[in-house]
């Protein structure tokens, strides 16, 4: 039976992902945003990787006496989840970028008020 300490890789999921959470919401500055949506989604990273390691259990490969594996089908779907959040990013980025260009700030509060006197 595996103690609540013993889950300290769901510690850190739960942890990183208030973490990602917060500096979402609380920050108004765009790049500070975007930064907080990676590491939430680091943090769902970790937890998929995490229920996917079976204990004692090995890589998919068939050797003699190796009865136990560890499922691959998580860590294919995360390297693919890596490249989703990449390009993401990449877009997100060249958003705040075009934002900048357009407004003058990347500050959420500023470009609210300038937007509205446009109107």
């Amino acid at each position: 039976m595996t103690t609540v300490l013993g889950l300290y890789n769901y510690w850190i999921v739960v942890v990183l992902m208030m973490i990602g959470l917060y500096i979402v919401i609380a920050n108004g500055n765009l790049v500070k945003k975007i930064i907080g949506l990676n590491i939430f989604q680091t943090s769902v990273f970790i937890f998929y990787i995490s229920l996917g390691k079976v204990d004692g259990g090995t890589a998919p490969i068939l050797v003699e006496g190796v009865e136990l594996y560890s499922n691959p089908l998580t860590h294919v779907l995360i390297l693919t989840a890596i490249v989703v959040s990449l390009a993401t990013t990449a877009l997100g980025l060249a958003i705040v970028v075009r934002i900048k260009e357009a407004y003058g700030s990347i500050e959420e509060e500023e470009i609210q008020i300038k937007d509205n006197k446009e109107c």
